[in-house]
């Protein structure tokens, strides 16, 4: 038995930056921190040789060529895995349309399990970038690469996306104290699921093709991800909320449904009950909604919007192996 625990995201600024419409012509930044939400991937070795997958459906087939969910069977086409297993996932939290990055926490974990389940180590970078042939490449998703190198890697970061296609993955260096403050100072509301982010990202991709808007909008958001960092750097929470917002403004503008009147009702809300800034995880159009407030604002921030409170803290560590007994 191989478990692999891979932890979700909560993107900051500079989100749409990291797709290769955007960042092969104009380079992009996201800045982003792993949350303590899991997927598990499981990996046992199946008596009869066939391939068994549980996730929110079960298959149970005799070749590859029969999996219906197309990132088991391209993960398993790229590592050479042809039959004898069974794969079960499980996640703390719902696995579609969040705004978490679920879907490439997934893929990656299931990368990680697998190659361990066939006794080969994968390194964090290599992890990610695995994750994103898989997704971008065999699967063909309209989707971007922040969320592979956030899960691969762990902790709060700025993720630069190079022309190239190369990525760099770089910690943000900041006081102790302040890395609590903004962790306490943070509160995050789920909405009821949200649409497909590959919906919205299709939108989204043709309008930054098109429109000198989107473009301008997207080279303003990176702008914003290196500014946050180097006021984190410094210790300077007080620009934090009016960063996220002015992200907000600009994320909304990039495509249609990505908002909506009532995440624009709960979103208001909040900034009335004293909340300095706010957005809309992921995507678009539903999920989590994030706004960073001073503590003794919480409680009615809470009774103001009304919706269901989560709490979560920043995870320091990626992807990773937390149970290893093969067999033979």
């Amino acid at each position: 038995m191989i478990i692999s625990q891979t932890p979700l995201r909560m993107s900051f600024v500079g989100g749409g930056s990291d797709l290769p419409e955007f960042y092969r012509q104009y380079g992009g930044a996201v800045l982003s921190t792993a949350i303590d939400r899991y997927v598990y991937v499981s990996v046992n070795r199946k008596f009869d040789g066939g391939i068994r997958l549980a996730y929110s459906r079960t298959e149970e087939v005799e070749r590859l060529d029969q999996i219906e969910h197309r990132l088991f069977r391209a993960v398993f086409e790229m590592l050479g895995v042809d039959g004898g297993v069974e794969v079960t996932t499980t996640a703390d939290i719902p696995s579609r349309g969040t705004g978490l990055g679920s879907s490439s926490t997934f893929t990656v974990g299931l990368l990680q399990a697998a190659s361990a389940y066939l006794g080969r180590y994968v390194s964090s970078e290599a992890l990610a970038r695995m994750a994103c042939e898989v997704e971008l490449e065999r699967c063909g998703e309209p989707i971007g690469k922040q969320d592979q190198y956030a899960a691969a890697f762990g902790g709060l970061n700025l993720i630069e996306f190079q022309p190239d296609d190369s990525v760099k993955v770089s910690p943000v260096i900041m006081p102790p104290s302040t890395r609590q403050k903004l962790e306490d100072e943070l509160l995050v509301f789920y909405t009821g699921g949200g649409r497909s982010a590959s919906e919205i990202l299709k939108v989204q991709r043709d309008a930054m093709r098109e429109e000198q808007g989107a473009q301008d909008a997207l080279k303003r958001m990176v702008e914003l991800a290196f500014h946050l960092r180097d006021e984190l750097a410094a210790g300077n929470l007080d620009s934090f909320g009016e960063i996220l917002r002015e992200n907000w403004a600009l994320k909304k503008s990039l495509a249609a449904g990505i908002s909506n009147p009532a995440i624009e009702g709960w979103h208001d809300a909040a900034i009335s009950a004293g909340a300095s800034g706010g957005k809309l995880l992921g995507a678009g159009a539903g999920g989590f909604l994030m706004f960073h407030a001073p503590l003794d604002r919480h409680e009615a921030i809470e009774r103001a919007v009304g919706l269901r409170r989560v709490r979560m803290r920043f995870e320091p560590l990626g992807s990773r192996i937390i149970l290893y007994n093969p067999t033979e």
